[in-house]
């Protein structure tokens, strides 16, 4: 799948410690277990490094929340959990990035306090002034962020290519029907190697 590397960013989505680390309060419940089987966070780093040398557009995004939860605006029952735990707070080891995927100087990190990292964030207007018309995605979970993202980019006209290989949710079953039957009403679907060689 070709791609113009001077109009495409890659987005990493919540490839955070808090999701993806066996020690992260949301990874330790299976989701880490899962990233580690499909080698998600060796893939992202493959891509990682290709958008890198290839001088893209590159963006990190991640969940996080201030320490008494106010900036949390869903009252769905995933985010009651988040409180609970006291999961995802800006500032703690959570809301970091594995060695392997850390931010450059030079890359944007966005912090977002709901699934989709358009609102309330100024992400599509600091894509949009660097002239992107095509984003990358892949992170976790899935059939929250990921879909969250694609469908967000198509309604602002970006087009976008999910990394499915990039990409996990809790049970394969999630992961499976959104990659089969949700995402392609609004990606295209590739893995690292086709779109990076």
């Amino acid at each position: 799948m070709a791609i113009d590397v001077k109009t495409t960013a890659l987005l990493l989505l919540d490839l955070q410690n808090e999701m993806i680390d066996p020690n992260g309060k949301i990874g330790s419940g299976g989701l880490a277990k899962v990233v580690a089987e499909r080698n998600v966070i060796g893939n992202a780093a493959r891509a990682l490094q290709a958008a890198r040398s290839a001088g893209m557009v590159v963006v990190h995004v991640r969940l996080g929340f201030r320490d008494d939860y106010e900036d949390a605006l869903s009252v769905a029952p995933r985010i009651a959990r988040l409180k609970e735990h006291r999961a995802a707070i800006v500032g703690t080891w959570g809301t970091e990035f594995p060695e392997a995927l850390a931010p450059h100087a030079q890359e944007l990190v966005v912090t977002k306090q709901c699934v989709n990292p358009f609102f309330n964030t100024g992400l599509f207007a600091w894509l949009s002034h660097r002239g992107v018309k095509t984003i990358v995605i892949g992170g976790v979970v899935t059939n929250l962020v990921v879909e969250s993202t694609a469908r967000a980019a198509d309604d602002a006209g970006l087009a976008t290519i999910v990394l499915e290989d990039c990409c996990a949710a809790p049970n394969e079953q999630w992961h499976k029907f959104s990659v089969e039957n949700i995402l392609p009403m609004f990606a295209g679907v590739s893995s690292v190697s086709s779109v990076f060689g």
